[in-house]
Parts: C-alpha cells; sequence; structure tokens
C-alpha cells in the first residue's frame, strides 16, 4: 500500500512542465478533422467567404490597381507612380487636408465632450429619462441628407433666418454663417454634433449602467461632489470606451463628405473642401468622368494614414492600459 501510494504521488509532485506535457491534446490529424465535421463546416461557411471576398477584398485590391492607372472606366493606361506624384504635387490636396484636420479638431472639441457631458446629467436625472434619451437620439433617426437641408434654412444669412433671428433677440447683427469663409467650418462642425450625439450619448448612457454604484457611495461618503465623482469614478471607469469612441470620432471626421458637400460644395473660396470631397471633384469634375486613378490614389493613401493613426493609438492605449 505504501509503494502504491508513493507511486500515485509521484505525477503530482513532478514538475509543472512535465505535467502539462502529459495533459497535451495530441494534434489532430486531417483524418481526424475530416471525421469531427471539419469539412462541413468548411462548406457551409464557403458562401459567407465568397461573398466578403466580393464585395469587401475585391473592391479594395481592384481600387489599388486602379490607383497605378490612368482611367476614366472605358480606357485605362499603365502610369505607375504617376498618380501619386500629382496629387501630392496638388496644393488643393494640401488644402484639402488643412480643412479636414480643421474640422476634426473643431469635431473633436466641440463633439467629443458634449454626449459624455449629456450622457452624465442625463444619468443624474431620477424622472423621464427615457424621454430624454429618445430626444437626444431623435436627430439620429432623421435622415442625414433631410437634417442638412434643414439646417442650411437654419443658416440663411437674412435677417429672417432662423438663426439669425434667435441672434436679433439679443441685440446681435445677422451673421453670414455658411457664406463666410471663417464661420462655413465651425457651421458645419455644429450641425454634424447635433446630428452625431445622439447614437454616442446612447453608447455612454449604456456605459454608465456598468459603473458600480458603490464607488459613488464612497466618494459621496469622501464629501466629493458631482463633478469630483465624474473625474474620479465615471471617467476613469469609461477609459476603454471612450478610447474607442474617440479612434471612431477621428475616422469619421477624417472622412466627412455630406456636410461640406450639401452646405456649401466645398465654398466659399475652397474653405470647406475636405479630403472626400477632393475625392469627389477628382472623379466627378465633368460629365464625361474624370480621373479616376487620381481620385483613387487619394483614397488609398487616406486609407494608408487612418490606419497608421490606428495602429498608433491602439499602441499607445495598450500601453496606458498596463501601466
Amino acid at each position: 500500500m505504501t509503494t502504491m501510494t508513493q507511486e500515485s504521488a509521484a505525477p503530482a509532485d513532478s514538475p509543472p512542465a512535465s505535467r502539462a506535457a502529459t495533459r497535451r491534446r495530441p494534434r489532430r490529424s486531417p483524418v481526424t478533422w475530416y471525421r469531427g465535421g471539419g469539412l462541413w463546416n468548411l462548406l457551409f461557411l464557403l458562401p459567407m467567404i465568397f461573398v466578403f471576398f466580393f464585395f469587401s477584398w475585391s473592391p479594395i485590391v481592384q481600387s489599388v490597381i486602379m490607383s497605378f492607372q490612368k482611367t476614366n472606366m472605358i480606357v485605362s493606361e499603365w502610369v505607375g507612380l504617376d498618380n501619386y506624384v500629382a496629387i501630392l504635387s496638388d496644393p488643393d490636396l494640401g488644402r484639402a487636408v488643412v480643412n479636414t484636420v480643421y474640422f476634426a479638431l473643431l469635431a473633436l472639441l466641440f463633439g467629443f465632450p458634449l454626449p459624455l457631458f449629456m450622457a452624465v446629467l442625463m444619468s443624474e436625472v431620477k424622472r423621464g429619462k427615457g424621454l430624454y434619451s429618445a430626444l437626444a437620439y431623435l436627430p439620429v433617426v432623421i435622415p442625414p441628407v433631410v437634417a442638412v437641408l434643414l439646417w442650411k434654412v437654419f443658416y440663411g444669412a437674412d435677417a429672417n433666418g432662423v438663426f439669425n433671428t434667435i441672434l436679433g433677440w439679443f441685440g446681435i447683427p445677422p451673421q453670414p454663417w455658411i457664406q463666410s469663409a471663417v464661420q462655413a467650418m465651425p457651421s458645419l462642425v455644429l450641425e454634424a454634433t447635433w446630428a452625431a450625439a445622439g447614437g454616442s450619448i446612447i453608447i455612454y448612457l449604456a456605459a454608465l449602467l456598468s459603473v458600480p454604484p458603490e464607488l459613488y457611495d464612497a466618494a459621496e461618503v469622501d464629501g466629493a461632489g458631482i463633478w469630483q465623482k465624474v473625474w474620479h469614478v465615471t471617467l476613469p471607469q469609461l477609459r476603454g470606451i471612450l478610447f474607442i469612441m474617440l479612434i471612431l470620432q477621428v475616422i469619421a471626421t477624417a472622412q466627412v463628405f455630406l456636410e461640406p458637400f450639401l452646405f456649401t460644395g466645398g465654398g466659399p473660396v475652397g474653405s470647406t473642401t475636405t479630403v472626400l470631397l477632393y475625392i469627389y471633384n477628382k472623379a466627378f469634375r465633368n460629365s464625361l468622368g474624370g480621373d479616376y486613378g487620381e481620385a483613387t490614389a487619394v483614397s488609398v493613401l487616406l486609407a494608408i494614414v487612418l490606419a497608421i493613426l490606428s495602429w498608433l493609438y491602439f499602441k499607445l492605449t495598450n500601453r496606458w492600459s498596463t501601466t
């Protein structure tokens, strides 16, 4: 009995590496994969893989190839890097990049903290929280084109415009709004923030439900006010959501097109021409079609820049989360 006890205890006293090796599962062979139904699983996945490749990766590959061609979708000629050289030496592209960065900075300055601020206020409301959530999400339900055309009426430059009428109540003279090269971009950011804030508010409200109430109770016992609780409890608990929302907003603002296209068409004096509007003008600047090769070259460069920014962003956030 003593011998058997010692033998049975020996594996438990063996090193962890040897125990892990004894418990290691045998490598699956093609035969075991087939018998386990792997072939049928692959057959079921093939239609989805084909659809994903055809509608996602195939256009991307075709766009990369087209960026090295001079084409109007009828006649194509391989030109190599000439498209990239042409667009990088175009001063209009530089102006479009500056306008896009300006739009993104304004949108981050006003559009990023505002939904969080509204969500925190709405979470403190005891009654009618559902009504306020519905009202906050209402701009998202409105079709974007309808919203832009509606705001275009609001931005009427005469004294009878909606916003100018409100300013007149306080003795402020009428403003040119989207007809001014200085005020046009902030006006576009104001409408874009109004249109997109509702979705962010709903996400933040859902994230606030995951914050343990005990943390707020402890902070309140320590004498913290609402802003101290937001700074020391809410923001640290929502750090992951805030990081994700930040990169999504950066990507969205870098691809802004609808507002400058419908509001100003890139004017006045090119002050609201963004990168995507520049791409559109390159491709459809005349009735016969523009140079799709240069347009896709700009698109490829934009995708590369956004991919690099996303990679740097996630590298930094991973480093911050581990420190």
